[in-house]
């Protein structure tokens, strides 16, 4: 099969590897079926959709509500690459799969409204599917109702008419959208286990989704959780678009 392609903008190593493990095993592929590119290490490359089964973006520290003079080089850079192949992938209905941070990038790119109105604390919450995700077939065999795990500081407000949402929580309306037939996105994280969160809330400490001082308790509160469903929707989507 023609490998997948995963695009990351994680700096920090650790949490840059277990991420792209993380995709690896709950996608259930082979190192040399998903191809990694580290946005924030360097430009990206050119990209020929053509040799891929499809675009898989990860989730990162870039924030694309934040304004403009705010950001750094680097995450300006990443949004110009990133728009930039997002013309082509849209053009196309390429299949893409983006977690948390593909909210930020598809999202902005088709016209919905990213702010920090629905930003959600790092932790486990519920994810309603609606009508409309209950037809599609990424979410083939996920049930109505599902614990996902979720830490973000922006959140979609508001679609534009041609996309489609899919699911959401009582917290954060838009948990997952599709636009046309093969572009998906998602807030929370397919990706994530127990151990890959821990790893990410160590790492991200002082990022500013919680105090400092209020790691260990956030840890603990994960330690307790169960989320066992949304890796399926990744798989899902690895299995239909393995070409």
């Amino acid at each position: 099969m023609k490998p997948f392609l995963l695009l990351a903008t994680r700096a920090e190593d650790d949490a840059a590897d277990e991420e792209y493990a993380s995709f690896l095993r709950f996608g259930g592929l082979a190192e040399e079926q998903l191809h990694r590119v580290r946005l924030e290490a360097g430009p990206l490359p050119p990209v020929d959709l053509d040799a891929y089964s499809g675009v898989i973006v990860g989730g990162g520290p870039f924030n694309s509500s934040d304004p403009e003079e705010t950001k750094s080089p680097v995450q300006v850079r990443v949004e110009a690459e990133m728009a930039a192949l997002l013309d082509d992938v849209v053009a196309r209905d390429f299949p893409f799969f983006g977690a948390c941070y593909g909210v930020g990038t598809l999202g902005r790119h088709q016209g919905a409204t990213v702010d920090r109105q629905y930003g959600e604390p790092v932790g486990p919450v519920e994810v309603r599917l609606t009508d409309a995700g209950r037809r599609d077939p990424l979410l083939a065999g996920v049930p109505d109702s599902f614990a996902a795990y979720v830490g973000h500081k922006e959140a979609v407000a508001k679609l534009p008419p041609h996309a489609v949402n899919l699911a959401g929580s009582a917290t954060c309306p838009v948990q997952m959208f599709r636009v046309q037939s093969n572009l998906y996105a998602t807030q929370f994280h397919p990706e994530l286990d127990v151990a890959g969160l821990l790893t990410r809330i160590s790492v991200y400490r002082h990022a500013g989704y919680f105090a400092p001082e209020e790691a260990e308790t956030v840890m603990d509160a994960v330690r307790g959780s169960a989320v066992h469903v949304p890796p399926r929707v990744l798989r899902n989507f690895v299995q239909r678009y393995a070409a």
